[in-house]
């Protein structure tokens, strides 16, 4: 079910008008039909939406792409520790967001005028109508993030970066912005590189970034509370939690990070919990492998804390409600509600290596920026 939020009507003419030198009007009808057809069939409309027939975005009209179920089936990690968490700290994080990185924003001026850019993952929306001469759509996985990008007049809805509601070949460009990293499994990082790929046009670019394993402030990785790799089949299928060894610690159990000592406090002792409802025993054995030497793999997986200060946690219920089930900590010291979210931080040539095999794209650019990898794909 795709939710998809608007402008009002005026502005949506607006928008018309402003490219209607750049983009055929036929084209511009054409996306509109299929949009309303997307309406009238997958989407529900939000209350006061009532000028979406105005609007033209380049929705998927009876698409076919598919995916395949245990890739599109969301984790319960990904639900838990980045869905429920970004719906809750969501006014807080956008004001932190603000800022455009400089080869974000180049890439984006270097675009033709009138090109349609599709962005995945669009947070708070600080990147759409970033280029005033093209023509943005966003999209998100949360509700009160894609809320506030509508609220500031943007063209988005809500809607998954592994299956997006996008026709193919629609796009000039697509960007994901420091979005891939939250997705728990190498085969959703890799279907959502295809889906990008996939809505953009024969010689359409496609810019991605993701944070890094090596960052220029290496002090921040004592911040982060490492998991292990064993917590992957609990993560690819929720529904039966295995039962580990008696020295397991729950995910639950993992302490948040004291950012006063810069040391991971880690626990290994036995919970009882629900596994998102369920009463099993889900436990996994991690104490040997948070000890890393020189001869381990590289550690990539990760909490990294959210301190949402309290005067911002008493907007809404939802921080207490996570405080309830164990989804966030008081911490009083610091005044503030910190919340875990989840992490798989990317080594040098990993997303290359998920590009590898792709027989329609071929990377173009590829840099380190600002502790991101970054990579620049070329539709064939």
């Amino acid at each position: 079910m795709i939710r998809i939020f608007s402008r009002s009507p005026r502005q949506a003419i607006s928008a018309s008008n402003r490219l209607s030198s750049r983009l055929h009007r036929e084209e511009f009808y054409r996306w509109n039909r299929a949009y309303q057809a997307v309406i009238s069939t997958n989407s529900t409309m939000t209350p006061g939406d009532d000028s979406l027939e105005a609007q033209a975005a380049p929705l998927t009209e009876g698409s076919n792409h598919s995916c395949s179920p245990s890739v599109q089936a969301t984790p319960d990690i990904e639900k838990k520790y980045v869905h429920r968490v970004y719906d809750a700290i969501a006014p807080h994080f956008s004001s932190t967001r603000f800022a455009k990185w400089p080869k974000v924003a180049g890439f984006l001026n270097s675009l033709k005028p009138g090109s349609v850019v599709l962005d995945a993952g669009c947070g708070n929306g600080k990147y759409l109508g970033f280029n005033p001469e093209c023509f943005y759509i966003g999209c998100d996985i949360s509700p009160p993030l894609i809320e506030i990008c509508a609220g500031r007049g943007h063209e988005v809805f809500v809607a998954d970066a592994v299956n997006m509601p996008y026709r193919e070949n629609v796009g000039d460009a697509a960007i994901s912005i420091a979005v891939l990293h939250h997705l728990s499994t190498e085969d959703r990082r890799r279907k959502a590189i295809e889906e990008l790929v996939r809505v953009v046009k024969r010689g359409g670019l496609v810019l991605i970034t993701v944070w890094a394993v090596e960052q220029e402030d290496k002090s921040l990785l004592n911040k982060w509370t490492p998991l292990c790799d064993k917590y992957n089949e609990e993560w690819v299928d929720p529904s039966s939690p295995p039962v580990r060894s008696q020295s397991a610690t729950m995910l639950d159990s993992i302490e948040e990070t004291d950012e006063d000592t810069g040391g991971a406090k880690q626990t290994y002792d036995q919970l009882k919990s629900s596994y998102d409802g369920l009463q099993n025993k889900a436990t996994a054995a991690c104490s040997d492998s948070l000890i890393m030497d020189e001869h381990d793999k590289t550690q990539q997986e990760y909490f990294v804390p959210w301190h949402l200060p309290f005067h911002r946690a008493e907007i809404g219920g939802a921080s207490a409600a996570a405080l309830q089930n164990g989804l966030a900590k008081k911490d009083d010291k610091k005044g503030t509600v910190v919340y875990n979210r989840y992490y798989h931080i990317f080594v040098k040539g990993e997303l290359q290596r998920l590009v590898a095999g792709m027989k329609n794209a071929a990377i173009v650019d590829q840099f380190y920026d600002k502790s991101n990898w970054c990579i620049v794909l070329e539709k064939l």
